[in-house]
């Protein structure tokens, strides 16, 4: 590529060195822009990666109808100390071959006790009367069949007429993929799950994704644009004494390459240091296995490439007025305003949105790609408020330092959008959360220290007797009785017997191990098991909900102060002749705070509205639309840590301006 030659790359570099300190200052600040943009979007990739590798592996226990059959596979879960173990029941068919279930190394004969290290050790540490799984201890189950290193998991050898394999079990759907009645199989590859809490795992990643990924975007597109005008009036001087616009488009690509280069790679570093802390985020019942979080060499490579052309496209992106009109670049005359196109793609957008979601739901992925929009529209429509701002505030100002922050939101709005971006879209998030909340109250009845069992109507009584036998035999303190509760089901017409138990979470345990096997499909559980599912995926969406808005926020305040002080070196001559001209520091201090306070007060109350309103039209898994304590209180808290947080990095950069104001005038490069 001609415009990319040897003599570009030479210009580009000896341009770069020849900016001297501040010159270096600014494109480290590009670097760094780039590298925190990468680490964070390879981790986002890393975890919906992570859920899909860990759904793969749990397939097998979905078993699949075979009309050549070799083996019976079925699934319960029982519980102890409120965790929850998966029981799988297998038989090998007379006379055939059946291979081995994922995780170990041959099929399990009749009698054997295969389980997961996590279950093993907790066997270790339990009492006898306590076993969650009866049975003698054989194996170890390996990773090929464990979601997480954590996960309670017990596989049952038995012979093709135990009740374990023939007794027909009845899903629950309040607990999807927990019970699969006895199914013939040819092999364990299984089949993904299509509903419960896998589904709405998968539903929350996507939706995190999103939003942490467009300020990670904002942000890389951003970092290319960082000492914009410092380029551009370099760039413009070439042009006028001759440059080709090939070459000055290959030395804006080649700096945009370099720089971008250099980020990613340290992104890709710091992807690395923070993979085995990010497995240790406990998430849909565990920590990670690191390699679930590895997303391999193509994809990495394929995101830092993403990065670096992003931040190609956004540099190139601008270069139009430096190769078209050099003259009024060089002379600073040219208007960096911003069309009111902006507003009208920002209401086509929420528009479109608002259509998709009435028509097809916010499952729908379509709805999700709307939301991506609109959340991407704010980036559209930011300059030409901040543009706006800039004329209300010239007109209206009182003060020096205010009139200086209007003309600069006027002069250059899409600088003064980078300072604030992070954080206008950090609120988006903010207020999007601040509406959807989760309810883990269980619907029915029961108690949390009563065990109950379905047994058919007509053998109530002698399930009855035969639970309280098993409760004396082993010492249990319970009060037994019938009801016609609906915390445990069954295939046919049953009523339900309960345990009462007294004595606290270990007799309760006693009392589930003695009842376990007095009805062969199914384990014997309270109302707070049949919930397990939607109470474990309540405190994750309030985990992860918590971290992407650390994520969001923290991206906001870095971006925020990495622009701000790129802003000064960009405008280090015009702060040098202001102060030459006899402006105080402290007045040139004072506009940029409110050059940053300004537009960021509107945009981020406009972002907020906006979340509320995506907030309240995509529910999610059972989340309800409607304000809480908890939700003001959480909004409240980012908005003030937010705008807390941009004065403090803009303060990172006041050394910076006394510097560049103590300078004798503006030093040519």
């Amino acid at each position: 590529m001609r415009t990319l030659d040897r003599t570009t790359w030479a210009l580009t570099w000896r341009l770069t060195r020849a900016g001297g300190r501040t010159g270096l200052l600014a494109t480290g600040l590009a670097v760094a822009a780039a590298a925190v943009s990468t680490t964070l979007l390879l981790l986002c990739v890393a975890m919906n990666l992570g859920f899909q590798h860990r759904a793969d592996r749990t397939d097998w226990r979905n078993p699949v109808e075979s009309s050549r059959p070799v083996a019976v596979e079925a699934v319960g879960t029982t519980f102890t100390g409120g965790a929850p173990v998966t029981v799988v029941d297998v038989a090998r068919l007379p006379g055939r071959a059946a291979p081995a279930p994922p995780g170990l190394g041959r099929f399990p004969a009749p009698g054997e006790l295969w389980v997961s290290p996590a279950l093993g050790a907790l066997l270790d540490r339990l009492p006898a009367d306590r076993h969650p799984v009866p049975g003698t201890l054989t194996g170890a189950l390996g990773r090929a069949a464990l979601a997480h290193p954590g996960e309670l998991v017990a596989v049952i050898g038995h012979r093709p007429g135990d009740p374990a394999v023939t007794a027909e079990r009845a899903p629950d759907p309040r607990r999807a993929g927990d019970i699969v009645s006895p199914t013939r199989v040819a092999s364990f590859a299984g089949a993904p799950l299509t509903d419960g809490t896998g589904r709405m795992y998968e539903s929350l990643a996507r939706v995190a994704t999103v939003l942490v990924i467009v300020p990670l975007l904002v942000l890389a597109a951003s970092a290319a644009r960082l000492s914009v005008s410092r380029r551009d009036q370099r760039l413009a001087a070439l042009r006028l004494i001759g440059a080709t616009p090939g070459r000055v488009a290959g030395m804006t690509a080649a700096e945009a390459l370099l720089t971008g280069a250099a980020g990613t790679l340290l992104g890709a570093v710091g992807y690395a240091v923070l993979l085995l802390p990010a497995a240790s985020l406990p998430l849909a019942g565990g920590a990670w296995y690191p390699a679930d979080l590895w997303i391999g060499a193509l994809p990495l490579l394929a995101v830092m490439a993403g990065v670096v052309a992003l931040a190609v496209v956004s540099a190139l992106a601008g270069l139009r007025q430096v190769v078209v009109g050099p003259l009024g670049v060089a002379r600073r005359s040219r208007s960096r305003g911003a069309s009111v196109v902006r507003a009208v793609v920002f209401v086509a957008v929420v528009a479109v949105y608002g259509w998709i979601s009435k028509e097809y739901g916010s499952d729908d992925s379509l709805a999700l790609y709307a939301f991506a929009a609109v959340f991407l529209a704010l980036a559209v429509i930011g300059p030409w408020v901040v543009r706006l701002l800039g004329r209300i505030v010239t007109a209206l100002a009182k003060r020096p330092a205010t009139l200086l922050a209007g003309r600069r939101l006027l002069d250059d709005p899409k600088a003064a959008w980078r300072i604030v971006s992070g954080l206008t879209l950090a609120g988006f998030v903010a207020g999007f959360f601040a509406l959807l909340t989760l309810d883990a109250a269980p619907p029915w009845g029961g108690r949390p220290d009563q065990l109950a069992l379905a047994a058919p109507v007509h053998q109530v009584t002698q399930v009855r007797e035969q639970a309280e036998q098993r409760l004396r035999a082993a010492g249990v303190s319970a009060v037994v009785g019938v009801d016609d509760g609906f915390v445990a089901t069954a295939p046919y017409d049953s009523r339900q017997v309960t345990a009462t138990v007294s004595g606290g979470p270990a007799e309760l345990d006693r009392a589930r191990t003695a009842l376990t096997g007095l009805t062969p499909d199914q384990y014997p559980l309270t109302t707070i098991d049949v919930n397990w599912s939607e109470t474990r995926f309540t405190q994750d969406f309030t985990i992860l909900t918590r971290v992407v808005l650390v994520v969001t926020f923290t991206v906001a305040i870095t971006s925020a102060g990495i622009t701000a002080a790129a802003a000064v070196l960009d405008r280090r001559r015009t702060y040098a002749l202001l102060h030459l001209a006899g402006t105080p520091l402290r007045v040139l201090d004072a506009a940029r705070n409110r050059e940053t306070l300004i537009p960021v007060t509107v945009l981020a109350g406009g972002a907020v509205a906006t979340g509320l309103l995506c907030g309240g039209s995509m529910m999610l898994a059972g989340g309800d639309s409607s304000f809480e304590a908890r939700g003001l209180t959480v909004l409240a808290v980012c908005c003030a840590a937010g705008v807390g947080g941009i004065l403090a990095a803009g303060g990172l950069s006041r050394p910076l301006l006394r510097s560049v104001t103590r300078q004798a005038g503006a030093r040519g490069e």
